[in-house]
């Protein structure tokens, strides 16, 4: 049977720190590895993404400040862009992560092409794209008619397919694909960047890392965090996608200055993760969650908000501890469980790794990806010739 031949796809996402654009990098270095043609679409180099890696290009997409738009647009240009990259490279496919404007701009794009030779369209939803812009009227008319001119459309969890079908009244298929993390090789020791955190021998460090919008919670992580009086010492690393400023004033009237470390806009994350003993995540909601599944390849376990699809993540008791949401007391208390139980949270942490190995690693999660462009079509197979 013939080997079927690589695809060429055209990638685009938000290129800043947020679960979308970091999914969308690892996947396109991974389907890279793998032979494909790769194409990134946007605005900038999404964060994550390596320069010079065989197979990768990335295609800038220029946005115009034009005296006559009150606001700068983005949806057209990248839509044009992506009808060039399609034209210029023949892609097979163009995977958007994150419904708006992506996937609105890749069905304009295919329409700008001569019929027949417009790439299939994937959409991928990530979270927000649904849950909140869904029930937006400005948005969710148009959200829904880029799902139904989609090829095919996929969900990181069960939790947002079926806020998709309640919340935008999407009738089509949608497949889950759980997100995944690739690790690279840290470059230092463990010991090496604990130092750098000025941790003492046996302190434990607790980690956050997010984007930091209202919905992740973090003053109530911060307040939490307060509430701590273990036996052990710790101190708390927040990877912050972004400034933490809004929140130093909370940390001071905290008393947490001496405990908190930040690092902001850290593109490599693989040191700090090594370095970690427990995570801590309170959002208010979540499609996934993928830092606590980066923290978990390093086995370092997650106590984490019961909400969304966090328990397709982390199993309670098991691989972590799930608190009910907006409840700083019961995240103390679990992380204080944590912090001076060292058994108990190395039983979690192992497997926390075992699980992110098994069922959210690339080995298992970008096969799901390859299939589903091949399901749809891509490439189409030749027409059979006439007798």
């Amino acid at each position: 049977m013939p080997t079927a031949r690589p695809l060429k796809l055209g990638l685009s996402c938000y290129p800043s720190v947020g679960g979308s654009g970091v999914l969308a990098s690892a996947l396109g270095e991974e389907l890279a590895k793998r032979g494909h043609e790769v194409h990134f679409i946007s605005y900038e180099r999404p964060f994550r993404l390596p320069a010079g890696a065989p197979r990768l290009h990335f295609h800038p997409v220029a946005i115009n400040d034009y005296d006559l738009f009150k606001y700068p647009d983005y949806t057209l240009p990248l839509s044009v862009k992506m009808a060039e990259v399609s034209r210029v490279h023949g892609l097979d496919l163009i995977h958007v992560h994150y419904a708006v404007p992506h996937a609105t701009a890749a069905i304009l794009a295919r329409s700008m092409l001569p019929p027949g030779c417009g790439p299939r369209v994937i959409t991928t939803l990530h979270g927000t794209d649904t849950t909140l812009l869904g029930r937006d009227p400005g948005y969710g008319p148009a959200i829904r008619h880029a799902l139904n001119c989609s090829d095919a459309v996929t969900a990181v969890s069960e939790f947002l397919k079926a806020e998709s079908v309640r919340l935008l009244g999407f009738e089509g298929r949608v497949d889950v694909i759980h997100n995944f993390f690739a690790p690279r090789q840290p470059r230092r020791p463990r010991a090496e960047v604990r130092a750098e955190l000025a941790l003492r021998p046996g302190e434990i460090l607790l980690f956050h890392s997010s984007n930091l919008r209202p919905l992740k919670r973090v003053d109530l992580i911060l307040t939490a965090v307060s509430l701590l009086k273990p036996a052990t010492p710790f101190k708390l690393l927040v990877l912050a996608g972004g400034s933490f400023a809004p929140f130093m004033e909370q940390a001071r009237q905290l008393g947490l200055e001496q405990r908190l470390i930040v690092r902001e806009n850290v593109s490599v994350i693989e040191e700090y993760l090594q370095a970690a003993d427990l995570g801590v995540f309170a959002s208010e909601t979540e499609s996934f969650c993928l830092s606590i599944l980066e923290a978990a390849c390093f086995g370092c376990p997650s106590v984490a908000t019961r909400v969304g699809g966090i328990p397709e993540l982390v199993a309670d008791h098991c691989s972590g501890m799930l608190v009910p949401q907006g409840d700083a007391h019961a995240l103390a208390g679990a992380l204080q469980r944590l912090i001076n139980d060292a058994s108990f949270r190395q039983s979690l942490g192992h497997t926390a790794r075992v699980r992110a190995q098994e069922r959210f690693s690339a080995e298992v999660i970008v096969p799901q990806y390859e299939a589903l462009y091949r399901r749809i079509g891509c490439p189409a197979e030749p027409p059979l010739k006439s007798a």
